[in-house]
């Protein structure tokens, strides 16, 4: 079988263990930077170039997007679509994902437990929006920020005042969500893939830090998901049109709550805490969706 995997390095470690599992268990992997690829359409059908060589169409795509190509990064994968092939995870599921405030709309939709959360454009809105979910302190987000970045903690309206207007400054939409205080600073990262949870580890923030990306310093541990906690993640990942995802969910009195539902999961802190071979997972599900080999 003939795998493409889009990624912008092949050194990083999720791309480098994807790349193995696919390899040992006899993929043909080609790694394409989506950046290095353009893009034709005519009459006879959609064709991408990579390096100005126009690439076979493969078996199967599994794409990882980053944040900061979200936009060529969506056409790229959506010309593969348009040529039939099946990708791992779909445009609209990673579109979805990205948009932090359409991922909740969509879970909100179908009752998944979440933080309340506002979304404004204008300071003059903030202080209602603050009372609407729950009060000081309150978290403030950008719409599409990654691994803790434009998440910030608010504990008076001054310090939110501050933020928000800095954020919509750089011209950013601001969500400001209620901050579930027994969390403590921890979280729940679920490895979701197909119909399964392969993997969870509890995440907790370093010192006096909120944010529990390992990233910025966070710790990591193995966890055993209570059932309410999986089938929350399953249904997160589903209702986005995701197959592969990390679902982060907060510890709260009232049970789990969806904070962010991530379409380009990391490998290398899950494999690390949980000792499971994640990619290996994900390998084997891209094998039983395209069970052939031409």
């Amino acid at each position: 079988m003939r795998l493409i995997i889009l990624s912008r390095s092949r050194s990083l470690y999720s791309t480098r263990r994807l790349t193995e599992a696919a390899r040992s268990r006899g993929y043909q992997v080609q790694i394409i930077d989506p950046l290095a690829c353009s893009l034709l359409v005519n009459a006879q059908g959609a064709k991408v170039l990579h390096r100005q060589q126009v690439l076979r169409r493969p078996n199967a795509l599994l794409a990882r997007i980053g944040a900061s190509i979200t936009s060529y990064g969506l056409t790229v994968v959506r010309q593969f679509e348009s040529q039939g092939v099946i990708c791992t995870n779909g445009s609209l599921g990673i579109a979805t994902a990205r948009d932090k405030f359409r991922a909740l709309q969509l879970l909100s939709l179908h009752h998944l437990p979440l933080p309340t959360t506002a979304f404004i454009r204008d300071t003059l809105d903030l202080k209602a929006a603050i009372e609407t979910v729950g009060g000081l302190p309150v978290v403030l987000k950008v719409v599409e920020g990654t691994q803790g970045v434009g998440v910030m903690l608010a504990d008076s309206m001054p310090m939110a005042a501050s933020i928000v207007d800095t954020f919509l400054r750089q011209g950013q939409n601001v969500l400001v969500q209620q901050y579930v205080a027994e969390s403590k600073g921890r979280d729940v990262r679920a490895f979701v893939v197909g119909n399964q949870v392969v993997a969870a580890m509890l995440r907790q923030a370093s010192g006096s830090e909120f944010r529990s990306n390992l990233h910025r310093g966070a710790q990591a541990q193995p966890i055993k998901l209570e059932k309410n906690y999986a089938d929350v993640a399953l249904k997160a990942a589903h209702i986005l049109s995701l197959e592969v995802a990390g679902v982060d969910l907060l510890l709260s009195h009232e049970g789990p709550k969806v904070l962010e539902v991530n379409a380009s999961p990391g490998l290398e802190g899950i494999e690390k805490a949980s000792g499971v071979d994640v990619a290996g997972a994900v390998a084997d599900f891209v094998a039983a969706q395209h069970p052939f080999n031409n």
